[in-house]
């Protein structure tokens, strides 16, 4: 069936009903513009007299009963690494249907956002209230990495492949020859599969760090994902599942251009394409190959990312815009406008949305008091974002990673946005995953996929090469 988006009027309600984003009051939470100007004369005022207010982080929700088997569980019980759940779909078995309109974004007439600029020319950074990140090098020095600086401990550029603490890289798996288009390692398995611009998708063995296997692919991957013990390969007109329990081998149909993102949700498998429509498949039994269910069209360009949250999918576009489908009904309820150029990532947090867009911009939307969806922070970054991600450390804090076209990839602390440090590659790295506990890996445009372990929180001055 097509989808088609449906244009309505939606009543706002009196109270918020973004369950996914519950919890923030914002009609009272603005910061004065009068005191940010310096001439506000009211004690007590009623909004607040802060430089940066952090984000609240709320409470995970009480573990709930067990839902029915999905088609993509393994057969062990299992649909995914627990990391997943917490950045993926947190709250999703007690949420609610979503309600809200369009935003106008960032500067909005009586709105204040609180943008925080990572600038190059910039010693310090305010990340939040009273405190300062210490100065990162930001710039890895060409020469050093090609093995030809004769500056030595002088050189102004970094002589290392990244800078802060609380991290440490493994390993580098080297046998792409193109960019690193997703990476993927599955529920139970000890096994990581990554997939190439070089039209190939690489086994790795994950106790030795050697690929043990090669699969040539007739066309360029443009997106590797897992699920359970099933890997899906994003194709050009088409989708490849294998289920590595079982050795079942499927080619999905229907794409009309190459699969940029893919996601499962609601025992469905979606697929952003290249035309700017999202597929869903559903198998009707274990043994049946799932069929195309759901055409879902609104985006007029390639959509190029895909989360699921709160009884919602949410996608982002190279026409610079965010959806948000209902899962139940596969409509589309809300319009995100704000970003001017590709949303490149989306990521779901704690009671908040993150997008990541080539426009420097990394903006967290919230539910306002009427249950419209609401840029409330934004990070501006020196270029472009590629790629966001999100882990736990050691003691259970959550680090965001971002990866920008300036070839770094940023480690925050959330919910402050403090940089903790930051990774370099020789090209920007285009795709990021986590593994298991605090494992993630980064795979770049050169084709190098890289294994990291994240540790507690930040130290000072510890620096490797």
């Amino acid at each position: 069936m097509e989808i088609k988006t449906e244009s309505r009027v939606i009543e706002k309600p009196k109270k918020l009903v973004f369950n996914h984003l519950r919890g923030q009051h914002y009609g009272n939470s603005q910061v004065c513009s009068f005191w940010l100007a310096g001439t506000c004369n009211r004690n007590p005022c009623r909004f607040h007299h802060v430089d940066s207010p952090q984000l609240q982080q709320h409470p995970q929700p009480q573990p709930q009963p067990q839902p029915k088997r999905s088609h993509w569980t393994s057969s062990h019980g299992q649909s995914g690494n627990n990391f997943k759940s917490t950045w993926r779909n947190p709250d999703l078995s007690n949420s609610e249907k979503v309600n809200s309109s369009s935003t106008g974004g960032i500067g909005t007439e009586g709105k204040i956002v609180h943008v925080i600029k990572n600038k190059e020319s910039t010693t310090r950074r305010t990340c939040s209230v009273g405190k300062s990140c210490p100065k990162v090098q930001q710039k890895l020095c060409e020469y050093w990495a090609s093995g030809n600086c004769v500056h030595g401990e002088k050189c102004k550029d970094l002589h290392s492949l990244f800078s802060g603490s609380g991290f440490t890289l493994l390993t580098k798996l080297e046998k792409h020859s193109k960019a690193v288009t997703g990476i993927a390692l599955p529920s139970g398995s000890d096994k990581l599969f990554s997939g190439s611009k070089d039209e190939s998708v690489c086994v790795w063995d994950c106790h030795t760090g050697q690929c043990i296997s090669t699969v040539k692919l007739s066309c360029e991957i443009g997106c590797l994902v897992s699920e359970g013990p099933w890997v899906f390969v994003g194709l050009q007109n088409a989708v490849k599942a294998w289920n590595i329990e079982t050795q079942t081998e499927l080619v999905l149909s229907g794409p009309n251009g190459l699969v940029h993102a893919m996601v499962v949700g609601e025992d469905m498998l979606f697929g952003g394409v290249q035309d700017g429509s999202i597929l869903a498949w559903k198998s009707t039994s274990e043994s049946s190959c799932p069929e195309v269910v759901a055409n879902l069209k609104g985006h007029r360009l390639a959509v190029l990312c895909l989360v699921v949250g709160a009884n919602c999918l949410y996608s982002g576009s190279k026409d610079e815009n965010i959806r948000v489908w209902d899962l139940k009904t596969l409509q589309c309820l809300h319009i995100l406008k704000g970003h001017t150029n590709s949303v490149t990532s989306v990521l779901c947090w704690d009671k908040y949305l993150l997008s990541g867009s080539l426009d420097n911009t990394l903006k967290v939307w919230a539910a306002s008091e009427f249950g419209d969806l609401e840029v409330v922070y934004e990070v501006e970054e020196e270029c472009g974002i590629v790629a966001l991600c999100g882990i736990h450390d050691t003691e259970a804090k959550p680090i965001l990673l971002c990866s920008c076209k300036d070839n770094s990839v940023c480690l925050y602390d959330l919910p402050s946005f403090a940089e903790r440090g930051r990774i370099f590659a020789k090209r920007e790295v285009q795709t990021i995953a986590v593994g298991c506990s605090t494992l993630f890996f980064t795979g770049d445009a050169t084709g190098q996929l890289s294994v990291w372990n994240l540790h507690g929180g930040p130290s000072e001055g510890a620096r490797a090469s």
